[in-house]
């Protein structure tokens, strides 16, 4: 299951493993996959984040941008976010979300930018990826304007929202969204608070029905600060980078409390049943003998969108189900 979502580890770098087997992942290897972008347009559940324009809008700057082409679908689900929808003319490759979404232009995606097709739209603004310089290049010789993208830690998620809010023209709107989030995952942190924090392995890419090519969450990174914000303690938090390939020794060794899988694609019952039985050859390890192995289907835990809130409070209902009943 090579997916992109190693690519939410680090998006312009290699990722580098730590000692027990894993290794340096190179930059090529990480980006250069043919589903790299997959994991941030899976199909998700409803979210109860509104995303249509918001009532009673006050009219657009006349500095704020009209056509806008967004190549992140987590920035294109915080342009609906705040109100900002109708002035989207077109999405990436990969954009499932909000539903609007699925009536635009598509003009590529991270490995495959269509530049003619995007500057046959006449956008006034374009949201790249900070690792698309030659993109960015090509826009800049044809003045057209650009938001370079980058995430690193939930934190960054509210920086962009207010960034992006105020250059569309949605300042307002984005505070005003970037505080419900915020109090919604300080909610969780209080009902969490003072209870067990299990040590949790987070893995976000392995291949299928099999214990390899298994990508962690490192201690860096929005994934990391989602599970540390539900109750969690990552069991690579001491490795400093996003992400971490893990051996099954390596694993082993550190001996995780709990499982927890983010897939950005939804799976059936029964390919639920057959991918969490693969742990089963990990019997040792207190996350499998103890019946901790969770696999989290939905897209809104590996978008660092406006819908972090609600990822935040549906990983702690399954680390902390008791906590929520």
């Amino acid at each position: 299951m090579k997916t992109i979502t190693t690519l939410i580890a680090l998006l312009a770098i290699g990722v580098s493993g730590v000692g027990g087997g894993s290794r340096v992942i190179p930059h090529h290897r990480v980006n250069g996959v043919g589903r790299v972008d997959l994991l941030f347009s899976a199909t998700s559940a409803p979210s109860v984040v509104s995303t249509s324009p918001l009532p009673q809008s006050p009219p657009l700057p006349r500095t704020a941008p009209r056509r806008i082409v967004s190549l992140i679908p987590a920035v294109t689900e915080m342009l609906f976010a705040v109100g900002a929808g109708p002035q989207v003319v077109a999405v990436s490759s990969f954009d499932r979300y909000p539903p609007e979404v699925t009536k635009l232009e598509r003009v590529g995606a991270l490995l495959d930018p269509d530049v003619e097709r995007i500057l046959s739209l006449r956008p006034d603004l374009v949201v790249v990826y900070a690792s698309q310089s030659d993109l960015q290049t090509q826009l800049k010789r044809a003045r057209v304007p650009t938001y370079v993208y980058s995430h690193a830690g939930l934190a960054d998620v509210w920086t962009t929202l207010q960034k992006i809010g105020e250059r569309v023209g949605h300042k307002q709107e984005a505070n005003d969204l970037m505080w419900r989030i915020q109090r919604r995952i300080d909610s969780v942190r209080q009902r969490v608070a003072g209870h067990g924090r299990p040590r949790t392995l987070i893995v976000f890419d392995r291949e299928s029905l099999a214990l390899r090519g298994i990508y962690a969450s490192g201690g860096i990174g929005f994934i990391d600060d989602m599970v540390n914000a539900a109750g969690g303690d990552n069991v690579f938090s001491d490795v400093r980078q996003a992400a971490v390939q893990a051996t099954t020794e390596l694993i082993l060794a550190r001996r995780p409390d709990a499982i927890l899988e983010l897939r950005g694609d939804p799976m059936s019952p029964a390919i639920r049943a057959k991918e969490t039985a693969v742990w089963q050859s990990l019997s040792s390890i207190p996350a499998v003998r103890n019946n901790r192995v969770y696999l989290i289907d939905q897209q809104i835990t590996v978008v660092p969108g406006p819908r972090v809130g609600e990822a935040v409070e549906l990983i702690a209902k399954t680390l902390h189900p008791d906590l929520f009943k």
